[in-house]
């Protein structure tokens, strides 16, 4: 990349400030400074918290990221404040259960082609955490199989869609309550399992605490946990897996540095 700015400079084609805008590492825009190298080093574009943010502020950042023709991913975000942004930026897709704005190029190539992630949720309560999840994990190039209701308070609902679970390459396990499915999942599978607790549950559920801790002490191997309703994380960190799998069948990612 650098070469090749350089070489534009050189025989006319890019001027100084061009190659200077190329070649910044971030953009200020005053109350936000957009990351724009983070897909160089990361892989993946910067993601936007959306809560807090208003949504001004959420279209301005969205617009410098779209400059760069990257994709866009925006996390906790009210239909309310999407249906605003969406006036201003109508090729942007809204999931409301998962509260994500996103927009991806219609050209892109999936980044993992092979196998897919299996997102398991106890009960249709957890399903905003769990599709935060899944649509995180689709934006970002996976496949996702999504596996709902099938909470350990009735098991045969879980194990018949055990061999799915087993052939996927890492599971995301959502579960509120007292937080028991990913366990009984990390005793089904050989893969990793990214444990997500919500903060669905009665009064000693502590908002997840509950099923944070009981994750925590889980007793099956391979199991990591992500904070309460992180179904972001969760998704995040299982693409991570399913990437490298990939590369280790004898995929390649070509984004480098320079």
């Amino acid at each position: 990349m650098l070469e090749e700015i350089l070489k534009q400079v050189q025989n006319g084609t890019l001027s100084i400030t061009e190659a200077k805008e190329q070649l910044a590492t971030f953009e200020n825009l005053g109350f936000a400074k957009v990351d724009h190298h983070r897909k160089k080093r990361q892989g993946f574009a910067e993601v936007v918290y959306g809560e807090g943010k208003t949504a001004p502020q959420i279209i301005s950042i969205v617009q410098a990221i779209r400059a760069r023709n990257n994709e866009i991913l925006v996390t906790r975000v009210t239909k309310e404040k999407a249906e605003n942004i969406l006036n201003t930026l109508p090729d942007l897709t809204y999931s409301e259960t998962a509260r994500i704005l996103f927009w991806k190029k219609e050209n892109a190539v999936r980044k993992t082609s092979e196998g897919y992630i299996a997102v398991v949720a106890a009960g249709t309560s957890d399903l905003p955490v769990a599709e935060e999840a899944a649509v995180t994990a689709e934006v970002l190039g996976s496949k996702v199989h999504r596996i709902y209701d099938v909470g350990v308070a009735g098991i045969h609902r879980l194990l018949s869609h055990a061999e799915e679970i087993q052939n996927a390459t890492v599971s995301v396990v959502v579960a509120g309550m007292e937080g028991a499915l990913p366990s009984v999942v990390g005793g089904l599978v050989s893969h990793p399992v990214i444990a997500v607790p919500t903060s669905i549950g009665y009064g000693a559920n502590f908002n997840g605490l509950s099923a944070l801790l009981t994750m925590l002490n889980s007793c099956a191997s391979g199991i990591s946990v992500v904070n309460i309703d992180n179904g972001f994380g969760g998704g995040y960190n299982a693409v991570l897996i399913h990437q490298l799998a990939q590369k280790g069948a004898g995929e390649n990612n070509e984004d480098t540095l320079f």
